[in-house]
């Protein structure tokens, strides 16, 4: 069974920078073929994707962010995690997370319970 765990502060200063990160246990975030995203929800509104690394470390991010966004990961650590630099009060959502299959065209296997992240003076 594959887990999924978010850690980081959960109050953030606008223009400073959040900082999230995913340990995954029961699974490496180098097997073929799944990919690792972090996906958001602001109170009040959808899931938004905001970027993923994939097993071979490529990345990819939504344009659409106007944080600017950084995923990363440690595989000693079998860790991924997210930065959003320059943050607004926008930013403050649940933060999430997930494993992405490749084969099922995306689809999410596994998710984090997620963490709120307060961006506020």
């Amino acid at each position: 069974q594959v887990q999924l765990q978010e850690s980081g502060p959960g109050l953030v200063k606008p223009s400073q920078t959040l900082s999230l990160t995913c340990t995954v246990s029961g699974g490496s975030i180098t097997t073929s073929y799944y990919y690792w995203s972090w996906i958001r929800q602001p109170p009040g509104k959808g899931l938004e994707w905001m970027g993923t690394i994939t097993y071979d470390g490529y990345i990819n991010y939504n344009p659409s962010l106007k944080s600017p966004t950084s995923i990363s990961r440690d595989t000693s650590k079998n860790q991924f995690s997210l930065q959003l630099t320059s943050v607004t009060p926008e930013d403050t959502a649940v933060y999430y997370c997930a494993r992405v299959v490749y084969h099922s065209g995306g689809s999410i296997d596994y998710w984090g319970k997620g963490t709120l992240v307060t961006v506020s003076s």
